[in-house]
């Protein structure tokens, strides 16, 4: 996504400029399984994206049932913990937010202690949706405005899922598909 810049100055020690980057985050949930999205969110960065779990997993549950949510840490919180688990889902996301003296509470202690390394494995699957939209389609939003910008973020979310409708293997009931893995199997 093509980053715009904000001119801004210094508040302490000099008049010189300082330069701000900014640029489009672009959030998306995916079915693991189909590799389809459910939904998606774009908007400028760098944006603490803790708070938009919630709204993102009841839009992607409205589509389609969910049972195990896997984030990255950056949506460590107990609040979403609880609202994944609250809709019959088991949530996967490493608690490593905060410091090493703090406390751990409820379902981020669980994780702290236990952490489901099998089944978070399976997020790299959510990289590989990623790279499959960086080359098949487009690593830009070139849009000069935000509004363009997320614009073009929603499009490319849409061309994917069309393009998995399209490009989709087709399989009869004769067929296998035999996956080879060093990985030990996980449930």
């Amino acid at each position: 996504m093509s980053p715009y810049f904000i001119r801004r100055t210094r508040e302490h020690g000099g008049d010189e400029p300082r330069t701000w980057t900014h640029w489009l985050k672009w959030l998306i949930v995916i079915d693991v399984d189909t590799q389809a999205l459910l939904t998606q969110e774009a908007r400028r960065g760098p944006y603490n994206d803790s708070a938009t779990l919630r709204p993102m997993i009841d839009a992607a549950n409205a589509v389609t049932p969910i049972t195990r949510v896997l984030a990255d840490a950056e949506f460590d919180s107990e609040r979403n913990h609880r609202h994944v688990r609250a809709l019959g889902a088991t949530s996967v996301i490493p608690a490593k937010r905060g410091n090493a003296t703090w406390r751990r509470h409820g379902v981020r202690a669980q994780m702290w202690h236990r952490f489901p390394r099998c089944q978070y494995r399976r997020r790299n699957l959510i990289e590989s949706v990623f790279s499959a939209i960086k080359r098949k389609l487009s690593t830009r939003a070139p849009g000069r405005s935000l509004f363009m910008q997320r614009r073009q973020a929603f499009l490319l979310g849409l061309t994917f899922n069309l393009y998995r409708l399209r490009c989709r293997p087709r399989r009869s009931s004769t067929d296998f598909i035999l996956r080879m893995s060093t990985e030990p199997v996980c449930l």
